[in-house]
């Protein structure tokens, strides 16, 4: 993009000051060279965001935005329903709550290399993965609505887990007021036999260790240190997530006219948050949350089983887990007063910072766990919420790297068998059902999620504690 479409206020905050229909600005928070790497549709489409009505405050991108539907991915928006504020379906994406967690193992690097092949392979016979993967549970009727409300809470009943996963999980492993009657039996269809498996697509568990630390004593109260072995579990709603969305968008394309407003782009559809149309869809959304916590939840049961038949000496205890496809009903402090807002993070993490009262002890004192995966074969990072970011972005972070190049463009210029071979060499080993897949999320198709992370610091949205890097993935 050119930077002279704004109005550059820091080193990593950009304004666009509000013209045309939009009625606030909208802000990207990058570097200059990010910046300058962005598609023009980014600049687009978070001016339209800004259009919305009951829009409070600001449009945000983060660091890692990139063209998405209706709002660019790494979009941030927060509206006042009692002002006509709006839900878009597009303003939290397809796979609902898609999201990512991170679990200690209790194991250093030089416990596990002896054993990676293995623990590769058994990792890989237990965790479905691909397009259309299935897995060994079938959910009946009842089941299928019990798992809808219940979300990670209703796995670790049915054996899925412990009580003290639950504590670290955005809240508390279930989202309340999720509502399944609103959920199509088509999208129940769709999620009758994919529970516990990864999907495709950036979707992926990885075996990492931890590199390097930043914040020595943030790292301490998260219980992590340099050498020491992790995993994280990166996957969302599956089919049914993907349903939710696509019923709801039609729906909204109708009901925006209805209700006076006028989109700038069709992908923009939304309805009043106090429409019927609109509860409805929060209704379902929530369960969709469920279902992504829950899938979470029972593919961190089959991991653990993984390593208990290789590792039996590891100890898989969850560090965190967090979403980043969500709107979520919020109080922020808006020109000195609290506001109820429903914010929208479609590709964007929640980073609440220290002492907020969502997030458990012993983190609370260090602020909210931001788990920021990259892509495969590069670093991941784990940063800290801030204090700051709460004025600056709703407490709103960057979620991963961010595509820099289309899934067509990448199969274009890698080829999965190479990529395979090249990981390989540099000591991780990935394991997939489709080499198609591995080209289509090759490395060199994202941004440097080194970069992004440090633009997210050095903006505040999240301060960086620690960089992990993969010795096992297992790839959608």
């Amino acid at each position: 993009m050119e930077l002279e479409l704004f109005q550059q206020h820091s080193e990593t905050r950009w304004e666009i000051a509000p013209h045309g229909a939009m009625r606030v600005p909208a802000v990207i928070y990058a570097d200059e060279g990010l910046i300058r790497d962005m598609d023009h549709k980014v600049y687009e489409q978070i001016c339209n965001v800004a259009t919305l009505p009951g829009i409070v405050g600001a449009a945000f991108a983060m660091p890692d935005a990139h063209w998405g539907y209706g709002f660019p991915i790494g979009g941030v928006a927060a509206f006042d329903a009692d002002e006509g504020g709006v839900i878009s379906a597009g303003g939290v994406g397809f796979d609902i709550s898609c999201g990512v967690r991170t679990l200690h193992t209790g194991l250093l690097s030089q416990d596990i290399l002896p054993h990676k092949q293995a623990l590769a392979e058994a990792l890989y016979a237990r965790i479905p993965a691909g397009v259309g993967s299935t897995g060994n549970i079938r959910l009946s009727h009842r089941e299928m609505e019990a798992m809808l409300r219940g979300g990670a809470r209703w796995a670790v009943e049915q054996g899925y887990g412990e009580e003290a996963d639950l504590v670290r999980t955005e809240e508390q492993g279930c989202m309340a007021d999720a509502r399944p009657e609103y959920v199509s039996d088509h999208a129940r269809q769709r999620q009758r036999r994919e529970m516990g498996t990864l999907g495709s697509g950036n979707h992926y568990l990885e075996v990492q260790h931890v590199t390097r630390v930043y914040d020595a004593r943030i790292a301490r109260l998260y219980g992590i240190e340099e050498g020491d072995v992790v995993i994280s579990i990166h996957c969302g709603s599956r089919g049914l997530g993907h349903q939710i969305g696509t019923e709801f968008l039609r729906e909204m394309v109708v009901a925006a006219p209805q209700h006076g407003i006028h989109l700038p782009d069709r992908e923009l559809a939304c309805a009043p948050i106090h429409s019927e149309v609109g509860q409805r869809y929060l209704g379902a959304m929530r369960a969709g949350i469920n279902c992504a916590l829950a899938n979470r939840q029972i593919l961190t049961h089959l991991a653990r089983e993984a390593f208990a038949a290789v590792l039996p000496e590891a100890r898989l205890s969850l560090l965190y887990d967090v979403s980043h496809n969500t709107c979520k009903v919020e109080e922020h402090l808006i020109d000195g007063r609290r506001r109820r807002l429903f914010v929208h993070r479609k590709g964007a993490t929640r980073a609440l910072g220290p002492g907020h009262p969502d997030v458990p002890p012993p983190l609370r004192d260090a602020g909210q766990p931001v788990l920021i995966g990259g892509s495969m074969g590069t670093a991941s990072y784990i940063l800290a919420g801030t204090h700051e970011s709460e004025e600056r972005a709703f407490s709103s972070a960057c979620h991963g790297a961010g595509r820099a190049m289309s899934r067509h463009k990448a199969t274009k210029k890698w080829r999965g068998r190479a990529l395979v071979d090249e990981l390989a060499g540099r000591g991780i080993i990935v394991r997939s059902p489709s080499l198609h897949g591995v080209a289509e999320e090759a490395p060199g198709a994202y941004k440097d999620v080194s970069k992004v992370v440090e633009a997210a610091d050095r903006a505040g949205l999240a301060k960086n504690v620690a960089r992990l890097e993969p010795l096992v993935v297992i790839k959608g």
